[in-house]
């Protein structure tokens, strides 16, 4: 369900806003998406599609959910796939085997929900 309390693009990316989520029973969506040169009012559907439509258009509203970022240290083992992961080095070299060939810093960067 749309709901005025999340951030949402059009399908090709644009940014919109939503004014409301009440409006008529064909298209209670009511908002905007941005264009180069302003705005442009719009209405979709109260499943996020524009005209009411059942497949997939350009303008249907897609949730836009957060994005984290975290940094972890795995240590490396020549013949053991340690998949723990660290939240600094120093607790990685804490945690670490004397068979340890390397210590890899991971950057992770990842919207909410993905791969659920």
């Amino acid at each position: 369900m749309i709901s005025k309390d999340k951030t949402y693009r059009t399908r090709d990316g644009r940014e919109v806003r939503i004014y409301a989520v009440d409006g008529d029973d064909w298209f209670p969506i009511h908002g905007a998406y941005k264009e180069k040169n302003g705005w442009y009012t719009c209405a979709w559907s109260k499943d996020g599609f524009y005209l009411d439509s059942t497949t997939e258009h350009r303008c249907d509203l897609i949730e836009v959910k957060p994005r984290h970022q975290r940094t972890l240290w795995m240590n490396m083992y020549l013949d053991y796939p340690d998949m723990r992961g660290h939240v600094s080095e120093a607790a990685a070299d804490q945690a670490a085997r004397d068979d340890r060939i390397a210590c890899i810093k991971i950057d992770l960067d990842f919207e909410e929900g993905e791969g659920l």
